[in-house]
């Protein structure tokens, strides 16, 4: 990754992170979000434990990023014990930032998400639960216990597939926007079908897009700065 390119990706993840901040600070847009998908007469979020949403969607999609997050682990596993080499150093480098992608993603969301004290939407108040509404820089009422439930970790299983861009890189920067872009779309699905449940806020998935690419960038950074 050219010093050019890094700093024009740092620009937009900086940009990115005051849009999705003000959306989180400013506005309702959560809440209007999810009052749409809230059934008021029936009290419950009616895609909660619907077969598509809590089965197909939670686990079996999930579990086929995770395997093939698995598959590419293997591929450069066997690729770097290989005494004749069938990709080039630069291949394997930008495969080594997929992986550690793979693995960097999740985990972070994951212990982000074990300190976090904003509760899911089916735990609020607003929507038959316990706790009360906050937004991102709010405190926690005394009496209430943390909900661990921000940033949205569902997401994360495969929002590290937007790492592919890093094969179009640097000489293709369009393209590999393009296929970040479309690598962060299965992730950010995923976190749409939790909203549809009530198990996460807009801003909850958002926020985990922006790790997954501050993520992308520092691991493309680290690993495919120029070379002198």
């Amino acid at each position: 990754m050219t010093n050019r390119l890094f700093f024009l990706g740092l620009f937009g993840s900086l940009l990115a992170a005051v849009m999705i901040g003000y959306i989180s600070v400013f506005t309702d847009l959560d809440l209007f979000l999810s009052d749409l998908m809230f059934d008021a007469a029936l009290r419950d979020f009616p895609a909660k434990d619907t077969w598509f949403a809590s089965v197909f969607m939670h686990r079996w999609v999930k579990y086929f990023f995770i395997a093939l997050g698995l598959v590419l682990t293997a591929l450069l596993l066997t690729e770097l014990a290989r005494t004749q080499k069938r990709l080039t150093a630069d291949q394997r480098r930008k495969l080594l930032v997929v992986v550690l992608a793979f693995f960097t993603v999740p985990l972070l969301i994951s212990l982000l998400k074990s300190q976090s004290m904003h509760h899911c939407p089916w735990d609020l108040e607003r929507y038959g639960g316990f706790a009360p509404y906050l937004r991102l820089f709010d405190d926690l009422p005394k009496g209430i216990k943390a909900g661990h439930c921000f940033p949205a970790g569902h997401a994360s299983s495969a929002l590290w597939v937007a790492a592919l861009a890093v094969f179009w890189l640097p000489r293709r920067p369009l393209a590999a926007l393009t296929v970040f872009a479309l690598g962060l779309a299965p992730g950010l699905i995923l976190g749409w079908v939790q909203q549809m449940r009530g198990a996460h806020f807009l801003t909850h998935t958002l926020w985990s897009a922006w790790i997954a690419g501050f993520v992308i960038l520092v691991l493309s950074r680290l690993l495919l700065a120029p070379r002198a």
